[in-house]
């Protein structure tokens, strides 16, 4: 192994610890209340190294809003959505499934990355608004191309508006992981799930 290669293998360590780092505490305190100086204690590095990875915190937050993107469409997303064959409602099923669980796994702590960033930083920075709209464009473009795929292969009822009904599922979804969060209640969750699988239990026709 040459010291190059060395070096770039420490150099994405450093980063990726800075933005881990960082990642955990704007989870919880969120982007403006977080300060460099929090993440360097966080992570462990020096100054010298935040800024020849990062030129300034917002540097910082974009590669972030990518890490929450890629760690969602990795975990949650394409493991449910990869097998052409699949019934379409299992799918949304199962993605169902995986949200939940995730919440399960946070101790109902945090809540929603995506939504924690566009709540927060929306209406006062275009730039991760933009970034963050394409999170849940990419989002609800999955769900629907689901439901339509449904459509297409009758195991979705033709009433169903595809686009609607993906929008209304997303909407549910992160008014659910607000309201756990307050709540602090895993049961808030488990039951807008166990509604939104009813609700789509209204165009399952593959019981037919």
């Amino acid at each position: 192994m040459t010291t190059e290669t060395k070096t770039s293998k420490d150099g994405r360590h450093t980063k990726d610890g800075i933005v881990d780092a960082a990642a955990r505490i704007i989870h919880v305190k969120g982007y403006n209340r977080t300060s460099v100086d929090d993440v360097l204690r966080e992570s462990a590095v020096g100054k010298g190294n935040f800024y020849y990875y990062f030129k300034s915190k917002e540097d910082l937050g974009y590669a972030i809003i990518d890490r929450v993107v890629r760690s969602f469409v990795e975990r949650t997303l394409d493991p449910c959505f990869s097998d052409p064959d699949a019934n379409r409602l299992s799918q949304i099923r199962c993605f169902l499934d995986r949200f939940l669980q995730a919440q399960r796994d946070c101790n109902c702590v945090g809540g929603c990355p995506m939504g924690n960033l566009a709540s927060e930083l929306s209406d006062v920075h275009e730039g991760f608004r933009a970034r963050l709209a394409e999170i849940f464009t990419l989002w609800r473009a999955r769900l629907t191309q689901a439901l339509s795929e449904g459509r297409a292969r009758d195991e979705v009822s033709p009433g169903c508006i595809p686009a609607a009904a993906a929008q209304f599922l997303v909407a549910s979804l992160e008014g659910a992981i607000l309201m756990t969060k307050l709540s602090k209640d895993i049961g808030v969750m488990e039951q807008c799930m166990a509604e939104l699988k009813r609700y789509l239990s209204l165009y399952d026709r593959s019981g037919r």
